[in-house]
């Protein structure tokens, strides 16, 4: 493998896709600080860490299986004029997936019921970590599809995705505590599934909304947030 990785067009290669692999995985790392959250905290680094690498196990798995991946865009059956494949039958129901847990998750947190957790979180470990596990599988579709465009070496593809998600890792205990110390956060990062939601689902009905646009509005709302807790922050001095 490092034989192949020292040309430099397949080490130019390897740095675009393991970029374009952590940018891609955003969404999962908000997602993944989020689920972990509703366990005790003793819990929460085990469960990002199993979760993620069952994720990276799976990725690997569907790296492997990329003549499977390919003919997931092939129709199965039509709607009228509309083709229906795999790969859109798997993002509609992620997107429905993430549209229904954000929802709950944002009714609980209004509601208060997030206080009343731990009772019930300790049993829940191993549906936290389902649930990490099958969301990263709906995310690493572009993932992966990204991947198998970039580059024909696969272990080119394998190595960027092992680095962008020990990245993620990295980056989810982080992003979890900054949401515990900053719990207006979490609204905003629901909402944020909320938005990643609803784009699975009208890229599963064809209608593609460019990625760019997803990551300027959650850039754009971290920058208000930021500016929020910067004041906030000012507040407490002069006070």
């Amino acid at each position: 493998m490092l034989e192949v990785l020292m040309t430099p067009e397949v080490l130019m290669s390897l740095l675009t896709l393991t970029f374009l692999e952590i940018v891609l995985g955003i969404d999962n790392v908000i997602f993944v600080a989020l689920m972990a959250d509703r366990l005790p905290e003793a819990q929460r680094a085990r469960a990002r860490t199993v979760g993620l690498g069952l994720a990276l196990a799976f990725r690997v798995i569907m790296l492997f299986g990329l003549v499977w991946i390919a003919h997931l865009e092939a129709p199965v059956f039509a709607i009228a004029d509309h083709e229906v494949s795999w790969r859109d039958i798997i993002l509609m129901l992620g997107g429905l997936f993430l549209l229904g847990k954000a929802t709950l998750e944002i009714h609980h947190t209004v509601e208060g019921e997030a206080e009343h957790r731990g009772g019930r979180a300790a049993a829940a470990f191993g549906m936290v970590v389902f649930q990490i596990v099958l969301i990263d599988i709906v995310f690493s579709l572009d993932s992966v599809i990204t991947a198998v465009g970039m580059t024909d070496h696969l272990p080119v593809m394998i190595t960027a995705v092992g680095i962008a998600m020990a990245i993620m890792l990295l980056a989810s205990g982080s992003v979890a505590g900054f949401i515990e110390r900053h719990p207006t956060t979490k609204m905003l990062a629901l909402s944020f599934l909320l938005l990643i939601g609803i784009a699975l689902v009208a890229d599963a009905l064809h209608f593609h909304i460019p990625r760019g646009y997803l990551y300027f509005a959650i850039a754009f709302s971290l920058f208000v947030e930021a500016l929020n807790i910067l004041a906030k922050r000012g507040r407490r001095k002069t006070g």
